[in-house]
């Protein structure tokens, strides 16, 4: 019986003589320490607010309690954080790259598309909301071509087929909904 073998050979234009660089070679910017601090002041308002938002019921044991472990990762949070703040301020002190810091806010521009798509949907409905905001998003990150618009629209009807038909999500029905006749509307509301 014949043996084949898979070992492949790699072309010598891909391998080099370089050592790797460690992660530990990587220059701290002055990008680096905004996103510390920021870090860190999510964490300290974050476990301000663990009182109001989690309970201690008393009797219970202490790995059961609904505070325990959201405390124990804002208190890991919160020193690591500030472990990271200092570090980073000492180390990024010479280096003044805010590039990073702009491509970070670039890409909170898909939070604030999210957020109106929430907003969107009891307005115009699930079905619709969902159609539009896989257009809207495929021509925003730079798709033009037909097919390409065709399949976002099919993966939005998927969606939408799937939690509202099979999972049976209960999301609101949008205002739009109203001014459709007695058997649309029903049937928009409970399955669009």
């Amino acid at each position: 019986m014949a043996q084949y073998h898979t070992k492949r050979s790699v072309p010598a234009a891909h391998m080099s003589d370089q050592p790797l660089k460690r992660p530990s070679d990587r220059s701290v910017t002055r990008a680096d320490v905004y996103f510390a601090a920021f870090f860190f002041v999510a964490a300290v308002l974050l476990l301000a607010q663990i009182s109001e938002q989690t309970k201690w019921i008393d009797g219970t044991k202490l790995f059961t309690q609904p505070r325990f472990w959201p405390a124990v990762s804002l208190i890991g949070m919160t020193v690591f954080s500030l472990i990271y703040l200092i570090s980073s301020f000492y180390k990024g002190r010479e280096k003044k790259n805010t590039n990073e810091v702009v491509l970070w806010g670039k890409s909170l521009e898909y939070a604030v598309w999210f957020m109106g798509y929430v907003v969107v949907v009891p307005i115009i409905g699930y079905f619709l909301s969902t159609l539009v905001f896989m257009y809207a998003l495929s021509l925003r990150t730079g798709y033009r071509e037909r097919t390409i618009l065709m399949m976002a629209g099919a993966v939005g009807i998927v969606i939408v087929v799937v939690f509202k038909g099979f999972l049976s999500v209960k999301i609101p029905g949008g205002q739009l909904y109203e001014f459709f006749p007695g058997t649309l509307r029903n049937f928009m509301i409970l399955y669009m």
